[in-house]
């Protein structure tokens, strides 16, 4: 059965006048003019067939009806304030479970990730590691990064970071192994591939120019993080991605090789329902993101 509810900013005015007493002082608090709490307040003795106020003397007073009344209003609206404060401190508080690949997740995030704690202590992250595209309507996932084009349909897709393609490598292999001067050295070296890249080893040579390096021969791996693991230890030179390489660079595990770099066409992508782009928690993960890659861009 439908329920029988009077208008509400009727209802708003009514209790606010009725607080204060005072028709004016109930417009400055509702932000309206005096005539529109009067005409809201008139609206609702109409619509509920008795007079709630009346004037003495020039005050303001409540009639019976409007001394019943009141408690009731009051209490409705009291619940539904707590009921919006929870509310909205469970968007702003509490668990965030982020889903990202486990690349992204072991080379850039989770390094950085007390930063984010750092600011916002009360937001508890919890990184799930997965290859796999979301179905968000079926998982308690808030929001994932996502490498790609940007084109998934019915989701908010906020550009990360592109890609830049290089070579790199242990400096411990510079010092034993067969010189890298120029690109063509690498065919005395141990190539290592990420399985399934557009921009691989072949494409690379290609633009380098080189021609007498066998673009299929080394290990594969099936991971990213894998690859630069497999780099830093010395077992070959990688195709390094940056940002996924920055920071072995930055730390001097890997040095990088040659002036030649590829950009590629996908990117990673922030990626989340679009109704719920703007809740608390999923906004402040996001900005922090932002801000944390134009810091180290």
């Amino acid at each position: 059965m439908a329920r029988r509810l009077p208008p509400l900013n009727g209802l708003r005015a009514f209790e606010a006048a009725a607080r204060h007493l005072s028709f004016t002082r109930a417009a400055d608090e509702l932000s309206v003019t005096q005539a529109a709490v009067s005409h809201q307040v008139k609206a609702l003795e109409e619509r509920l067939g008795v007079q709630l106020f009346r004037r003495a003397n020039r005050a303001l007073l409540l009639t019976e009806e409007g001394q019943h009344y009141l408690p009731d209003v009051r209490d409705a609206f009291d619940l539904i304030a707590g009921a919006t404060e929870r509310m909205l401190l469970h968007e702003s508080t509490g668990q965030l479970t982020v889903s990202t690949t486990t690349s992204f997740a072991s080379a850039w995030l989770v390094p950085r990730l007390s930063l984010f704690r750092d600011k916002h202590p009360d937001i508890e992250v919890r990184i799930h590691a997965d290859e796999t595209s979301i179905d968000f309507a079926r998982s308690d996932v808030d929001l994932a990064i996502r490498y790609g084009r940007g084109n998934w349909p019915g989701l908010k897709a906020t550009k990360l970071f592109s890609e830049t393609y290089y070579p790199v490598c242990s400096p411990a292999l510079l010092q034993r192994g067969a010189p890298l001067r120029e690109p063509s050295d690498l065919r005395h070296h141990t190539l290592l591939h990420e399985d399934h890249m557009t921009i691989n080893w072949a494409v690379w040579l290609r633009t380098a120019g080189v021609t007498d390096v066998d673009a299929t021969r080394g290990t594969v791996f099936n991971r990213g993080s894998m690859v630069i693991q497999a780099a830093v230890e010395g077992q070959g030179v990688a195709l390094g991605r940056s940002p996924l390489a920055d920071d072995d660079l930055a730390a001097g595990r890997l040095v990088r090789l040659f002036e030649v770099s590829l950009v590629g066409d996908w990117a990673y992508y922030v990626v989340c329902p679009e109704v719920s782009a703007e809740r608390v928690k999923i906004a402040a993960f996001t900005d922090w993101l932002l801000a944390e890659i134009g810091e180290t861009g």
